[in-house]
């Protein structure tokens, strides 16, 4: 049997548990949750609650997790595009459609299974079986730079410079209409929308203090290029942040426009360009750039 291991923040504080927890570890199912709850394998500060408990800042709350729900992660032969590689971590250029770990619809085929491959028994074991390496992820449709860790050193680094927010991250996104100026910052904090729980909401209880900073490239009209710079790196953060200011990304069905303007794109225009962050070891700032997706380069081309 395995044990997760949380603390609340204050976002949570007053939060019901059960709803705490469905937030999250959303890899879970909420009657999943609820039975953990029931069966007394949830505990706060060391003593067993009910799911009407209401949670309050740094509670350390947690939960075991029966081996036989670990699903078994199996190594697959898929090719990586590899910015960059040392003994402590990797770089990988993701593609569009990629799923980084697995969740339940997605044990095959993620990065996850393709890094086991590729760094045998090489990887950080911090966040457990089914996200092995991964400090940070974007999402299936996007495309890519992200840092992969084969170390807990490396892992511990590189989870403290996100949690300062030191790591840059600079995003290229083609969204809906035409932006009024040339760059601003949009700053408001994103949390789990209150009635869909796949998606996210700005301006919500429990939301996460978020800031986005963009810069206008080129102007097609209908459609405006951009550059995102994080600051923060909550869920969908991009998405949820130009959504909320009226232009949504180009392709993103959940924020955006139900039925994409584009035929044949599927999934948001949204690129992880550029990745710099000191190294693990040597403190050495390092940066890499991701090459534009082919699927991109011929959206600009055609607008």
């Amino acid at each position: 049997m395995k044990q997760l291991c949380l603390q609340a923040d204050a976002s949570y504080a007053g939060v019901r548990i059960d709803k705490y927890l469905a937030e999250v570890m959303s890899d879970y199912s909420r009657s999943f949750l609820q039975r953990q709850l029931k069966d007394g394998n949830v505990t706060v500060n060391g003593k067993r609650e009910k799911a009407s408990y209401k949670v309050a800042e740094e509670d350390e709350i947690a939960v075991l997790i029966p081996d036989n729900l670990e699903p078994d992660i199996q190594a697959e032969n898929i090719p990586l595009d590899i910015l960059y590689e040392d003994d402590q971590l990797l770089v990988v250029n993701k593609p569009k459609g990629m799923v980084v770990h697995p969740s339940p619809g997605h044990y095959t085929g993620t990065l996850v299974n393709a890094l086991m491959y590729h760094c045998k028994d090489q990887l950080s074991g911090i966040n457990g079986v089914l996200r092995p390496g991964i400090v940070h992820r974007i999402d299936m449709d996007t495309t890519g730079a992200l840092v992969v860790c084969k170390t807990d050193i490396a892992h511990q680094s590189l989870a403290e410079q996100l949690k300062v927010h030191s790591i840059t991250r600079k995003y290229r996104a083609i969204v809906h209409g035409n932006l009024t100026v040339d760059s601003g910052t949009i700053e408001g904090d994103i949390g789990r929308h209150p009635t869909d729980r796949k998606k996210m909401a700005v301006h919500v209880r429990n939301g996460k203090p978020a800031v986005t900073h963009y810069q206008v490239l080129q102007r097609f009209g209908n459609y405006t290029y951009v550059e995102c710079q994080l600051e923060t790196g909550r869920t969908h953060q991009i998405r949820v942040h130009m959504s909320s200011i009226g232009h949504p990304l180009l392709g993103d069905e959940v924020y955006g426009p139900k039925k994409c303007p584009v035929a044949g794109l599927h999934g948001q225009t949204l690129h992880a360009m550029v990745l710099g962050f000191q190294h693990p070891l040597s403190g050495e700032y390092m940066e890499f750039t991701a090459p534009l997706p082919e699927y991109f380069q011929k959206l600009l081309l055609k607008f």
